[in-house]
């Protein structure tokens, strides 16, 4: 019950905040979820004056992420957890490296352990694909982003972890960039047609944000920069580094450009060393491998 409550005020406290991201609240969120009533295994086996220390082992090779998180994880369950940092977020690690040392009631070292080693995994994780990406586009200029493809609920912290591996984002959510892509157009009419829509929409929104455009064709970029100012980025969808030279050529720095669909580590370069701006990869967040990190006593 308390978890189901918990959920409902937490996702509310969001819808009034325009989706920004508190930390405290994410935290309370993914405790309530995980320990609900209270941590029984611990509680059941452990004396509750006792005191103990661990620390967080590395048991692979990349980039680690989460460790901002798993401090403030730490002390936000228990005040008396004192966490020194040994790697700081965004260095590179490798096996056998030591991450952070935590001190406190062992209780509530515990019953934290779990939550932490989950986000700082999955973090590390994608922080090391996007560290892997960036490095394969070096030099050209092209900045490599996440996508949405992230999972709900934890998105902030993935596209965090994006920041820390050396990767950019793209937009957060539906609120904070109009893309229109090509099924939106096909249902309004056209580029056109749609673009105009939206560039009214924001007017009687008062917003200002950027409009991004979908296009799969030199037809369809043609649409685009026939439209001026209106459109910020044009996006490239499934065009071959070829054709994404032409397309580059054709837009002639006007706005800025962007590469997108199925572009994987073997494939990134060529479409970097045509000319786009911007390189969306949506593997960053959802076919990334976990770093396995575990946290012992000592």
């Amino acid at each position: 019950m308390f978890v189901s409550i918990y959920n409902a005020l937490y996702y509310f406290l969001l819808l009034l905040r325009g989706m920004d991201f508190n930390m405290n609240d994410f935290i309370a969120h993914i405790l309530a979820e995980d320990v609900g009533e209270g941590d029984h295994s611990a509680l059941s086996c452990i004396p509750e004056d006792a005191e103990g220390r661990a620390r967080l082992l590395i048991k692979g090779d990349g980039i680690l992420a989460g460790v901002e998180l798993a401090e403030n994880i730490f002390k936000h369950f228990d005040e008396r957890l004192e966490v020194k940092v040994l790697i700081p977020d965004g260095s590179p690690v490798k096996y056998g490296d030591i991450g952070l040392t935590v001190h406190g009631p062992t209780r509530s070292i515990l019953t934290s352990e779990r939550i932490v080693l989950n986000c700082m995994q999955r973090m590390s994780g994608i922080a090391t694909e996007a560290h892997t990406y960036s490095q394969k586009v070096a030099g050209t200029g092209a900045k490599v982003l996440d996508t949405r493809k992230t999972t709900p609920g934890l998105r902030y912290i993935e596209k965090w972890a994006v920041r820390i591996g050396g990767g950019h984002n793209h937009r957060m959510g539906l609120y904070d960039m109009i893309m229109i892509k090509d099924n939106h157009h096909d249902f309004c009419g056209g580029i056109t047609a749609a673009v105009k829509q939206a560039r009214k929409y924001l007017a009687e929104k008062n917003l200002d944000i950027k409009i991004e455009v979908e296009t799969r064709n030199t037809e369809e970029i043609q649409e685009v920069l026939a439209l001026g100012k209106m459109v910020d980025r044009v996006m490239f969808d499934n065009f071959t580094p070829e054709q994404t030279k032409a397309a580059v050529e054709l837009v002639g720095g006007r706005i800025e450009t962007e590469s997108s669909g199925g572009i994987t580590l073997e494939t990134i370069r060529p479409y970097a060393e045509a000319g786009v701006d911007f390189i969306s990869v949506g593997a960053l967040t959802h076919s990334f491998k976990s770093m396995d990190i575990s946290l012992k006593a000592f």
